[in-house]
């Protein structure tokens, strides 16, 4: 009878494998080479998806044998280590890491869900925010693009603050467009979101819902618009959208909802890293 394999060590080997063929070996020629970057890196993706702290994940590490042999750790890296080298990890090989491991996957989606999602920068607890009547009001917001049929996030994109989704809707669009399904080589798939993306940058084939502000769509492309999204609600295709929200709630249930960064980079950082690792996780 075959054994049953952890997920843990399935996630590691997968995270590992990612990392082999998107980053460089070792980062400088001079460095001490005690632990290969991929090694390194697919840690740091084990510590996200686990939401561990940099010195419980050396601790895990030490306890888990059979990952240490997946990852051809002969020893566990130190915590510093660890965060050094999320620090090191730029937003192109992130990128990068994205790329390879959907272009394994070979997803070809007909509709494309987007949605935006905060983080807490506060640790506090819920009964320490009830009692002490603060408001906090410092958020990081992540939006992702999820493929309706995977329900795999192929774009994402990051921010400060609690502010309008709008932004979000172009580079979302660009990075998801490449996994939409092409006839022909035309485009044959549809983009669904709620109103907040509604704005210049939306196109008349959107199934984005008009953000009416107390007057009529008088403008025909907008009026057109509003006609299809009506039609797709009937044929339950806008209905698919949702998909968007169980993915913000899985990323922020498994994965935490609060950022523990301090500097701005690597908090914005953080909720791309979180997509990363829902990935993998599929």
């Amino acid at each position: 009878m075959k054994q049953r394999e952890s997920r843990y060590v399935t996630v590691a080997r997968l995270a590992y494998g990612l990392a082999q063929a998107s980053l460089p070996r070792y980062t400088h020629p001079k460095s001490p080479h005690r632990f290969t970057f991929p090694q390194r890196a697919a840690c740091v993706m084990l510590m996200f998806y686990l939401n561990l702290s940099y010195r419980d994940m050396e601790e895990w590490l030490l306890a888990t044998d059979q990952v240490r042999a997946v990852l051809a750790l002969t020893e566990v890296p130190d915590h510093s280590t660890l965060e050094r080298t999320f620090k090191r990890l730029r937003q192109s090989e992130w990128d990068a890491l994205k790329q390879h491991l959907l272009a394994a996957a070979k997803h070809e989606e007909a509709a494309i869900s987007i949605d935006t999602t905060n983080f807490r920068l506060s640790h506090a607890s819920a009964y320490y925010q009830t009692r002490s009547g603060r408001s906090y009001r410092d958020w990081v917001k992540g939006g992702y693009a999820v493929g309706t049929h995977s329900q795999w996030v192929l774009g994402w994109r990051s921010g400060r603050g609690a502010g309008v989704d709008q932004p979000y809707l172009e580079p979302l669009r660009r990075q998801a467009g490449r996994y939409g399904k092409r006839i022909a080589g035309r485009r044959a798939w549809h983009l669904l979101g709620d109103s907040g993306f509604d704005g210049q940058t939306t196109r008349p084939d959107d199934l984005i819902p008009l953000q009416r502000r107390n007057y009529d769509p008088v403008h025909p492309d907008r009026r057109a618009r509003a006609d299809l999204v009506s039609a797709a609600r009937l044929d339950g295709l806008y209905g698919q959208r949702w998909k968007s929200e169980t993915v913000n709630s899985v990323i922020k249930r498994k994965f935490g909802d609060t950022i523990r960064s301090r500097l701005l980079r690597l908090q914005r950082r953080e909720p791309l890293v979180k997509g990363l690792v829902y990935d993998l996780h599929r």
